[in-house]
């Protein structure tokens, strides 16, 4: 090997290791840029979403009307930190023909699950604790069957404006959602003329609804 031949080589090993160096260093840059904005992703506050069933239940209960909804409450992202749901509330407002009705004033009276018994092959309402606060982390998504009641109030036939409103803890701003139900005079009737604790189904999402233009996103009873 010449001398030209011995300096052309360590000119191309001279940028081998300047090349191989710099990409140490970027890869290490790299790192450090992501250790850091995962670190920072960690300690924001939980991002929760609460999102409706397809369906509601509703009844008489005593002197008045018990109201029972299981949303789901999530968070999607990571997080160091947990959010506390401190309270839930309901509210119900009769709009058009039965706008100057009474207006229930439901309060959140506990929660409980259902469960099915293969043996009846039926359904069971189970209490599960009193209103009380709850925690939602990315590994702990709720699901829990909140029942609000009315006292002294029960169905009309119309539409009613409704929105779920869960209060959060520290200075985060309440979680709400929005939805409307038509009670039709058919269910009102039932309702009224039910035992105490017979609950009846209201969902958004049946065929026959949905393909109507009368307010196809309400929730409805299947019967009607």
């Amino acid at each position: 090997m010449n001398g030209a031949d011995e300096r052309a080589t360590e000119s191309r090993r001279v940028r081998f290791d300047s090349a191989h160096k710099w990409a140490a260093t970027l890869a290490a840059v790299v790192a450090l840029a992501l250790s850091i904005y995962n670190f920072a992703e960690l300690q924001k506050k939980p991002r929760i979403d609460v999102t409706l069933p397809h369906l509601l239940r509703a009844g008489p209960v005593d002197n008045g009307t018990a109201f029972q909804i299981q949303p789901t409450v999530s968070s999607r992202f990571k997080s160091q930190d947990v959010e506390v749901i401190r309270d839930a509330h309901l509210r119900l407002t009769p709009v058009d023909s039965i706008a100057s009705s009474a207006k229930p004033i439901f309060y959140w009276h506990e929660t409980g699950t259902y469960v099915y018994d293969f043996a009846s092959d039926l359904v069971n309402y189970n209490w599960t604790s009193d209103p009380a606060p709850f925690i939602v982390s990315q590994d702990k998504p709720q699901q829990p069957t909140l029942v609000f009641w009315a006292d002294d109030w029960t169905f009309r036939p119309g539409r009613y404006e409704g929105s779920l409103r869960l209060s959060r803890s520290g200075n985060s701003g309440p979680l709400a959602k929005e939805f409307c139900l038509i009670v039709s005079r058919r269910a009102a009737d039932e309702i009224r003329g039910a035992e105490k604790r017979q609950i009846f189904f209201f969902r958004d999402d049946l065929p026959k609804f949905r393909s109507s233009g009368d307010s196809p996103d309400c929730y409805r009873r299947e019967t009607d």
